[in-house]
C-alpha cells in the first residue's frame, strides 16, 4: 500500500499544479504565448537538465550491463502494442486524421512529461532505467509517430535522413553528455551540479502547468460529448496496462522491466497530438479532448494500476 499512497499523493500534487495552470489561463492572467514559452523551456532546459543529471549519477560502468536488456525489452513491448494501436482506431472513427491521432495516443502515452514526473517521485532508484527503457519509444516517435501520424503528408513518407535529424534535440544531447560524464566519472564543480539539479527539479511542475494551460483552451461541450475519446482514453489508461500486468504476473520477468513497462503504459495520452498538428493548421479539438479526459481519468487510474503492480513485483 506504500506505493499506492505515494502515487495518490504524487497525482494530487501534479493535478493541483495542472489546476493552477488551467485557472491562470482561463482568467487570462498569463500572456497568450505562455504555453509556447513553457514548452520551449521544458524541451530546451528543464528536461535536458533532468536527463543529464540522472545519467551523470547513474550511468556507470557497473550498471551498463543491464541497459541493453531494457532497450531490447522496450522494442519487444512495442512490437505487441503497435498493431493494437493501429487496429483499434479503425473501429472508432472513419476519419483518417482522427484515426492517426488515436493511433498515436494508443501507441505513445505521456511517458515523457507525466511519466518522468511520476517515476522520479515513486521509483527514484529506477528512474535512470526508465529513461533507458523509454529511449526506443522516442526513436519510434521521431522515425514514425510524428512524421507519419501527426505531420501533413506523413502517409507519403519522409526521407529517413530528415527523420534522423530529430535526434539532434536538447534532451538527446543532454542524455549523451550525462552518459559521457557518468561513464568517465568526470568530476564537476558543485556549482555546476547544483545548477543541473535545480533546473531538472523544475521539469515536473512546469510540465503540469503547461498541461493545465493547454487544457484551458479546449471546448468542453464538444469534448465531453465525444464517446470515442472516452474509449481511447480508457483503453490507454486501463485496458492496455491491465492486460500487460496480467501477462507479467505469469512470466518470470525482472522487477525493473515490469515497473518500467507498466509505468510507460499507464500514463495518459501525450500532448504532441495537440502541439504538432495545430502548428500545421490542423484542428486540435479531438487531441485536446483526449488530453483533457485522459489526464483527468489518470488521477484515479494510475494509483489503481500501481496498486495492482505491487502484487506482482
Amino acid at each position: 500500500m506504500g506505493i499506492f499512497s505515494a502515487t495518490m499523493q504524487q497525482m494530487l500534487f501534479l493535478f493541483t499544479i495542472i489546476v493552477i495552470g488551467f485557472v491562470l489561463a482561463k482568467c487570462n492572467i498569463l500572456p497568450k504565448n505562455a504555453a509556447g514559452v513553457l514548452a520551449k523551456l521544458e524541451n530546451t532546459v528543464f528536461i535536458p537538465a533532468l536527463v543529464m543529471g540522472t545519467f551523470i549519477q547513474n550511468f556507470t560502468v557497473e550498471r551498463l550491463g543491464a541497459t541493453w536488456k531494457l532497450f531490447l525489452a522496450s522494442f519487444a513491448l512495442m512490437v505487441v502494442v503497435l498493431p493494437l494501436a493501429i487496429f483499434i482506431p479503425k473501429l472508432l472513427s472513419k476519419d483518417d486524421f482522427v484515426r492517426k491521432i488515436y493511433t498515436y495516443g494508443l501507441a505513445f502515452s505521456n511517458f515523457g512529461f507525466m511519466g518522468n514526473s511520476v517515476v522520479a517521485a515513486i521509483f527514484p532508484d529506477l528512474f535512470w532505467k526508465y529513461l533507458i527503457f523509454t529511449l526506443p519509444l522516442w526513436i519510434l516517435i521521431y522515425l514514425w509517430g510524428v512524421p507519419v501520424l501527426l505531420m501533413p503528408g506523413g502517409e507519403k513518407g519522409q526521407p529517413l535522413k530528415e527523420r534522423a535529424k530529430a535526434f539532434l534535440n536538447p534532451m538527446f544531447i543532454g542524455m549523451l553528455v550525462g552518459m559521457l560524464i557518468g561513464l568517465l566519472k568526470i568530476p564537476l564543480p558543485d556549482s555546476i551540479t547544483n545548477v543541473v539539479t535545480t533546473l531538472g527539479n523544475c521539469m515536473s511542475p512546469v510540465a503540469m502547468l503547461l498541461t493545465g494551460i493547454t487544457v484551458a483552451g479546449i471546448k468542453f461541450r464538444e469534448t465531453f460529448a465525444n464517446v470515442s475519446i472516452y474509449a481511447v482514453s480508457l483503453i490507454r489508461l486501463l485496458a492496455i496496462p491491465l492486460v500487460f500486468i496480467g501477462v507479467f504476473a505469469l512470466l518470470p520477468l525482472p522487477e525493473d522491466f515490469v515497473v518500467c513497462a507498466v509505468c510507460s503504459l499507464a500514463m495518459p495520452l501525450g500532448l504532441n497530438t495537440i502541439v504538432i498538428p495545430s502548428a500545421y493548421g490542423k484542428d486540435p479539438s479531438v487531441a485536446s479532448g483526449m488530453a483533457l479526459i485522459s489526464h483527468l481519468l489518470s488521477c484515479a487510474t494510475i494509483p489503481f494500476v500501481f496498486l495492482l503492480l505491487t502484487y506482482i513485483i
